[in-house]
């Protein structure tokens, strides 16, 4: 990142007019339509000679705009307090609780009082590699810095900076374990069976419907017996549990009625015995909704940790069941449906995640070819029988 100038140093001229080094670093100096003096820092040489050619080609086209020395602490305040959204759907109010608890835990103090147009791609990566070191997933870690592209976005709309340092930047996909191993998304069939065996029996159905259903956590415990229809065998979603409260689901897409298997449907049925409709389908002690973080230290991970998948969180059980859908015969548009997601390139992108042995055997593309390969192929089948 660019920091300010000392004036201890001289300026030493260099081989470029306008291009002076001041110690390790260099300035390019250059006038204002309104004839101005003006300067900036740079790096490298290189990035000084390209700054001073972009300045003044701005200046010769009437295009030349003053670069903000706001900087991005002050930026921040005032965009969180007056920040509507990217789209014609604004945004929620809790996204935005969600956007100022970001910025002030991670970015404000990674960035403090550094200049919004000082900031360079390398800082978002650097940002990045550091969230990935404290153990936070390649999405958390996207979720995470959200909040700062947007700004940067927003800056740059009001020209405040010269170009987005968030634009294009990719950042990791995926995380490395066991020796360099991709991160496991979803449960295998073995390992959901050893997770719910681990699992204490008075919990097993709910994670069963987490298996079957692939419903979010929060849409999970915010189901009540209204919501269940024994005749169709559906449940439908249309509430979420949210910090603490009941609220609409995550998205529109998210107001869905999902399939339940025959066995499942009828240990509902079971567990239903005389409860009320607005009686929650697994409630606590005191009749109201599950608590997500306390049921997750009392009984999912030490199950995950005895049946020996530790990784696993409540958002594993919907990329599992994403998965086997899609191993069972649906196709992208019935699990996209069935998860309420957007669109179905998402689901399939994101929440699908097949093994090598879920790929088919191609010897039918042998007689599909007709070529030498199915010749062969039939007559070692001839010669075998």
């Amino acid at each position: 990142m660019q920091e300010g100038f000392s004036h201890s140093r001289r300026l030493t001229r260099t081989s470029t007019p306008g291009v002076y080094r001041r110690g390790s670093r260099y300035v390019v100096v250059y006038r204002d339509p309104q004839g101005r003096q003006r300067k900036h820092a740079a790096r490298t040489l290189a990035e000084a000679r390209e700054l001073k050619a972009t300045l003044t080609a701005d200046v010769s086209r009437g295009e030349y705009r003053a670069l903000s020395r706001v900087t991005f602490a002050d930026y921040a305040a005032d965009w969180i307090a007056s920040y509507q959204g990217r789209t014609s759907r604004g945004i929620r109010p809790e996204t935005l609780a969600d956007y100022r608890a970001d910025l002030e835990r991670v970015a404000l103090p990674f960035f403090g009082r550094v200049q919004l147009t000082a900031i360079e791609p390398r800082d978002i990566k650097r940002l990045a590699a550091d969230l990935a070191s404290r153990g936070l997933a390649p999405s958390s870690v996207r979720n995470t810095l959200a909040p700062m592209r947007a700004l940067l976005a927003t800056a740059f709309e009001e020209g405040l900076i010269r170009s987005n340092p968030a634009a294009g930047v990719r950042l990791a996909q995926g995380v490395e374990r066991n020796g360099g191993l991709p991160q496991a998304m979803a449960l295998t069939e073995d390992e959901l069976r050893a997770l719910l065996d681990a699992v204490p029996v008075q919990w097993r159905l709910f994670f069963e419907l987490l298996a079957h259903t692939g419903l979010r956590i929060g849409e999970a415990v915010a189901l009540t017996w209204a919501d269940v229809d024994f005749g169709t065998r559906r449940v439908s979603v249309r509430r979420r549990l949210y910090r603490g409260r009941l609220d609409a689901p995550k998205s529109r897409y998210g107001i869905r009625a999902v399939p339940l298997s025959h066995g499942l449907a009828q240990a509902l049925w079971r567990r239903r015995g005389t409860s009320s409709d607005e009686a929650p389908l697994f409630a606590s002690r005191s009749g109201t909704c599950l608590d997500p973080s306390n049921l997750a230290a009392r009984v999912l991970k030490p199950a995950a940790k005895q049946a020996g998948v530790p990784w696993v969180g409540f958002h594993t059980f919907r990329h599992t069941c994403a998965t086997m859908l899609f191993r069972n015969g649906l196709n992208a548009k019935q699990v996209q449906m069935w998860l309420g997601h957007h669109s179905p390139a998402f689901t399939l992108a994101t929440y699908v995640h097949l093994l090598p042995d879920d790929l088919p055997d191609p010897s039918f593309l042998d007689l599909l070819t007709g070529g030498a390969a199915g010749v062969r192929s039939r007559a070692d089948e001839s010669a075998i029988a």
